[in-house]
Parts: structure tokens; C-alpha cells; sequence
């Protein structure tokens, strides 16, 4: 009798643990977001190609033409890839230190990246494997296929009404 108690409890420990990892990732803390939205608006500079709310009205006309987020379908693993990888000949610089050193980046090295005469910007500073985490989360929750700005998503974009969002229709 004890040892049959003892294997439905373990079979119930091993179906609770497939069924843990079936479950959906955790959504970001507000900490978190607050780090990503840093790291998009300063670190990383997101915004000098993209646009303050990643809508792709840049902030800087010396920057190359940033892809309007907003609009964008992509998923969190395309886009940590973007992040990390670039994309070459199209203006957006790798933040990964590492990429195109070996073929982790789309298997291309940059010697390879060379010989297709594939350009490839250079980052305003590189991010660590974290950082990108948090800045893809970042965008997934309050950016990518969000669709337009208007009053109310301007204040979620930041958290709190600030004057950007005055300009915006309700």
C-alpha cells in the first residue's frame, strides 16, 4: 500500500513538471520593462533609427531608417535574433559582441559577410545576452505590433502621461 502511495505521488511530481514546462513564459515585471525601455532609449539607442516609440520616425537624420516596430510581426526569437545578429547591408547593427566571429549569426562569419558585400553598421554599444532578453521583452509587450500611437497607448508605452502624448489623438 505505501510504496503504490509512494508512485502515484511520483507520477503526479513528474505530470506537474511536463505540465510546468508547457506553461507560457512569465510575463516581464514592471522592473524589467523599466530596464528594456532603458536599454531601447539610451544604451542600445533604439530610438535614433527606430523612433521613440519604435514607430520608425527616427530621431536623429544622420541614423540609418529604423523598420517601424509598431507594425512589426515578428516573434520573440526572430527578434532576439535581429538584436543580436543585425541585419546586414540593411543598416541595423549586430549588439551581440561575438556575432559574425563564428557562423551564430545567420551561419555567416564576417569574413563571409565580407565576400557578399554585406555591410554591417556598428552598434552604439554591445549588449550582453540579458540585456537582450530585456530589451526583447521590452519591445513584445509594449512596442512590436502594437500598432499606431494614439493618447492611450503613449501613456502605457511610458507609464504615465508625459508630453509626447499630449500631441496624440484620444
Amino acid at each position: 500500500m505505501k510504496s503504490r502511495a509512494v508512485a502515484i505521488l511520483a507520477g503526479l511530481a513528474l505530470a506537474g513538471l511536463a505540465l510546468a514546462g508547457a506553461a507560457p513564459a512569465q510575463a516581464p515585471d514592471a522592473a524589467d520593462l523599466a530596464e528594456g525601455m532603458r536599454l531601447f532609449h539610451q544604451k542600445a539607442n533604439c530610438q535614433g533609427c527606430h523612433g521613440w516609440s519604435g514607430d520608425g520616425r527616427k530621431m536623429d537624420s544622420q541614423m540609418p531608417d529604423g523598420a517601424n516596430l509598431r507594425e512589426s510581426k515578428l516573434s520573440r526569437e526572430d527578434l532576439i535574433m535581429a538584436i543580436r545578429c543585425g541585419r546586414p547591408g540593411r543598416g541595423m547593427p549586430a549588439f551581440d559582441k561575438f556575432a559574425y566571429s563564428d557562423d551564430r549569426c545567420y551561419g555567416m562569419t564576417r569574413a563571409e559577410l565580407k565576400s557578399r558585400d554585406l555591410a554591417l553598421s556598428d552598434p552604439p554599444a554591445t549588449l550582453q545576452k540579458r540585456e537582450i532578453d530585456l530589451l526583447a521583452d521590452f519591445l513584445l509587450a509594449r512596442v512590436v505590433g502594437q500598432g499606431p500611437l494614439n493618447h492611450a497607448r503613449c501613456i502605457e508605452f511610458w507609464g504615465e502621461e508625459v508630453e509626447a502624448c499630449a500631441q496624440l489623438p484620444r
